[in-house]
C-alpha cells in the first residue's frame, strides 16, 4: 500500500472521549482498511467512489480528521453515512480546518465498538473510455463485435481492488493503481448480422457530379441493431471508437476504416462509418419551380405565394451486388408532397428519409412533386438544400 494512501481518506481518527473540559487528544488509531470499495464509472463528467470501512469508535464523541493531500477529491462532495442501526452512530457535524485538504467529521457513538461506514466523493482524473472492434465476414454479412472499456486513473490514489460498476451490464473487479491504464472487454457478440448501406444527404453531397471536375463518392456504413435477435440486445451500446475490419478469406483481415459511434438503446441500430464508395452515382436537379396561389397587398404588392417544385434524381448501382442506399432530401419551410414515385419518410418538419433497394448493374428513378406554402418575396431563391448550386435540365 502507497503511502499516500495513509494521508488519503483521512488517514487516522482522533478519538475522543467524554473528557473534561480542557483536555487534550487521548489516542490516535490508524484508519482500518478499506473494505468494499466501488468505482461508479456512469457519468463521463465524474467519477462517484464509494467505500466501506469499519471504524474503531468509543462511546460518546468522536473527532475523525479526514485528509486528501495529493488526491483530486471534490470537497464539497465527501459524505460519510454510518451503516449501523439507526441512531447508534450519528453524524453531529463536519469542520474545515484552514489552509488545508482535510476536515473533521464529529461523531456520538452510543456505544463503544466496530461500527461499519461507507464514504463517498467525486474523484477527478479517473475516467474510461469505451472502444469497439469490429471484424465483417467476407460476404459482410455477419460481424463479430467485441467491446472494450478502458480505465485510466490519474487521481494520485491507489485501488489495490475495486468493483468497477459502468451503469450498465455486470460489474467486474479490478485492480487499479495510480497512473495505470488498463483495457477490459465487457461485450463479445459473434454472428451478428450487419447491413451495408449507402447514404446520400442532399444538403452535403453535390447534386449533379458531371460538373464538377472530381468523382463524388457516397459515404458507406454498416448497420447493426442493437437487439436479441442480433445476438446484442441485452443493454444500451456506450458511445465510443469503433474500428473495422474485413475477413479477406485467408485468415487475416483488412483494415476497413474506423468511426465513432452513439450511444445506441436497445432496440436501435450502430452505424459505424468507413469511408466512400464511387460504386453508386446520384444524379439530382430541380425539374421545375413556379410560382402559384399568390397573394398581394392594398397596394398590389405581393406579399406571400407558394412555390410549386419537382424534382428527379437518377440512382446508378455500378456494383455487380444489390445495394441499399438511404437517401436523404430537405425541403425547407412548410410543404406538402402532391407525388413521389418511391415510398418516404418523414422524419421531421423538413426532413424526407427514402431507403432505395438498388438491383445489380441497375437503377432506380425517384420523382419528388412537392409545393413549399406561404413563401415571403426575397426568399424565393431558398427551396431545398443544395450545395452544389447545379440544378441543371432534365435528365
Amino acid at each position: 500500500m502507497r503511502s499516500n494512501l495513509i494521508r488519503f481518506l483521512g488517514l487516522a481518527f482522533l478519538v475522543f472521549g467524554l473528557l473534561p473540559a480542557g483536555e487534550a487528544r487521548i489516542k490516535l488509531v490508524a484508519l482500518p482498511d478499506r473494505g468494499k470499495t466501488v468505482i461508479c464509472l456512469d457519468n463521463p463528467r465524474a467519477t462517484l467512489i464509494e467505500e466501506e470501512r469499519s471504524l474503531p469508535l468509543q462511546k460518546g464523541l468522536n473527532k475523525i480528521d479526514f485528509s486528501w493531500k495529493g488526491v483530486s477529491i471534490d470537497e464539497d462532495s465527501i459524505r460519510l453515512l454510518p451503516l449501523g442501526k439507526a441512531n447508534d452512530v450519528v453524524l453531529l457535524n463536519v469542520s474545515y480546518p484552514p489552509n488545508e485538504e482535510a476536515l473533521v467529521w464529529e461523531i456520538s457513538s452510543k456505544d463503544a465498538g466496530e461500527q461499519p461506514i461507507r464514504i463517498s466523493y467525486l474523484l477527478s482524473n479517473i475516467d474510461r473510455l469505451i472502444t469497439y472492434k469490429a471484424i465483417v465476414d467476407k460476404p459482410e454479412s455477419k460481424v463479430d463485435l467485441l467491446g472494450y472499456v478502458i480505465l485510466r486513473n490519474f487521481s494520485g490514489e491507489d485501488f489495490e481492488k475495486a468493483i468497477v460498476n459502468l451503469g450498465q451490464g455486470v460489474p467486474f473487479e479490478q485492480a487499479l493503481s495510480h497512473e495505470e491504464t488498463s483495457q477490459n472487454l465487457f461485450l463479445k457478440a459473434t454472428g451478428v448480422p450487419i447491413k451495408k448501406v449507402w447514404t446520400f444527404d442532399a444538403a452535403k453531397k453535390p447534386w449533379d457530379p458531371s460538373v464538377l471536375d472530381q468523382n463524388v463518392g457516397i459515404p458507406v456504413l454498416y448497420e447493426i441493431t442493437n437487439s436479441k435477435q442480433s445476438n446484442l440486445g441485452k443493454v444500451m451500446l456506450w458511445s465510443g471508437n469503433c474500428r473495422v475490419y474485413q475477413d479477406d478469406g485467408r485468415s487475416t483481415t483488412i483494415f476497413l476504416g474506423e468511426d465513432a459511434s452513439k450511444v445506441v438503446p436497445v432496440g436501435e441500430k450502430m452505424e459505424i462509418g468507413v469511408g466512400e464508395s464511387r460504386d453508386i452515382v446520384i444524379t439530382q436537379r430541380l425539374m421545375d419551380k413556379h410560382q402559384v396561389n399568390i397573394r398581394k397587398n392594398s397596394s398590389d404588392h405581393v406579399v406571400l405565394f407558394d412555390s410549386d417544385e419537382t424534382i428527379t434524381a437518377k440512382v446508378e448501382n455500378f456494383k455487380d451486388k444489390p445495394a441499399a442506399l438511404t437517401m436523404i432530401q430537405h425541403i425547407l419551410g412548410q410543404w406538402d408532397m402532391v407525388e413521389c414515385n418511391l415510398k418516404y419518410e418523414r422524419k421531421d418538419a423538413e426532413t424526407v428519409k427514402l431507403l432505395i433497394d438498388l438491383p445489380p448493374s441497375g437503377q432506380q428513378l425517384l420523382k419528388m412533386h412537392y409545393i413549399r406554402r406561404n413563401i415571403r418575396p426575397g426568399l424565393e431563391n431558398i427551396s431545398v438544400c443544395n450545395p452544389g448550386g447545379n440544378y441543371g435540365q432534365g435528365l
